[in-house]
């Protein structure tokens, strides 16, 4: 087991010194949070360790035995008519000791007029992503379980098409006693099958590092997770637009520092209702526009109610002043 886990942190290590952060990579939307409830806790979280299989999705070593047979569904109605769908599931293999999971990701962005460059209408293209992904976790130990997930991701954009493969490995260690859980997540590490115009890119590739500790003595609990840990300036900042617009970017150590973090609250209202709460500075910071005010832009909430075969979900995000989307999800005991 070390073994493996050398050889996987040194695949990490070359991968990271390879790969892009922000918008200088393809594929950008598998960023998005594919639950109701990754959405709830700030869209970036690796250690939240519940009984909801669309969290597998983002992070295959949270595969366990105890998710299997769920199937979960998620519809979101995103920004400018956008639609995202997601359907995942688990199984488990006694035989093998291991647990499967499925997943499907569909984003679905409408009609769109196709104009040529001097904006003359020749009809409309139907552009759509979507992932389809397969992953399996085991148990080490008693604490620790990892898992990996094969993903294949195609974009259609009318005359640009683009396809990859990619894999995403976990490592989640649980301390169930001290409600403590702690994870490392290598995210969309691969390469592309075919280029969108004949020039190869990058993939969206991220390292993130998370904890979860839930009160004992009280219904709360806690993550926070860091971001983008191979590379330290997240920032983005265009001198000239900033100029021109009498805009300043903050280029402290400590704006730095913290748009690696997403952090979030758990609320527990006896044993069937959660209430979430996150806040993701990097996406604040992205989209803020100058000093002027932003509302609740990087925060997010969800609800999730549970019954003993179905759980609701719900989530809601905000994307600057009075930009927000909602996203709702079933998950079934089957």
């Amino acid at each position: 087991m070390r073994t493996f886990l050398a050889i996987i942190f040194c695949f990490i290590i070359s991968v990271a010194g390879a790969q892009t952060i922000g918008g200088g990579s393809a594929y950008n939307f598998m960023k998005l949070p594919v639950t109701p409830l990754l959405t709830a806790l700030g869209g970036v979280n690796t250690s939240y360790t519940t009984n909801e299989v669309g969290l597998t999705a983002n992070n295959p070593a949270l595969l366990n035995a105890g998710l299997h047979s769920q199937l979960g569904a998620s519809f979101n109605s995103f920004l400018a008519s956008i639609k995202t769908y997601s359907l995942t599931g688990a199984y488990e293999y006694e035989k093998w000791n291991t647990t499967f999971g499925g997943h499907i990701y569909f984003i679905d962005y409408g009609s769109i007029p196709q104009t040529d460059a001097a904006g003359n209408v020749s009809g409309n293209f139907h552009p759509v992503d979507y992932v389809v992904q397969v992953s399996a976790a085991r148990q080490y130990l008693e604490r620790w379980t990892y898992g990996a997930s094969l993903k294949f991701i195609n974009s259609n954009y009318q005359l640009y098409k683009s396809s990859a493969i990619a894999v995403d490995f976990g490592v989640l260690y649980s301390d169930s006693s001290k409600k403590l859980f702690a994870s490392l997540l290598a995210k969309n590490m691969g390469v592309q099958l075919k280029t969108y115009a004949g020039e190869g890119e990058d993939l969206p590739f991220d390292l993130e590092v998370g904890v979860t500790k839930q009160l004992t003595k009280a219904p709360l609990g806690f993550s926070v997770t860091a971001q983008n840990l191979h590379q330290f300036n997240t920032l983005y900042s265009d001198e000239s637009f900033d100029t021109a617009n009498n805009l300043s970017t903050d280029k402290s150590f400590l704006n730095k520092l913290f748009n690696h973090f997403v952090v979030a609250t758990h609320i527990y209202v006896g044993n069937n209702l959660e209430g979430t709460i996150g806040y993701n500075h990097l996406r604040r910071q992205d989209l803020n526009i100058g000093s002027s005010g932003n509302g609740l832009n990087g925060f997010s909430m969800g609800v999730r109610v549970k019954f003993s075969k179905l759980q609701i979900l719900y989530a809601r995000s905000s994307y600057q002043r009075n930009i927000s989307y909602n996203q709702f999800g079933l998950n079934l005991k089957m």
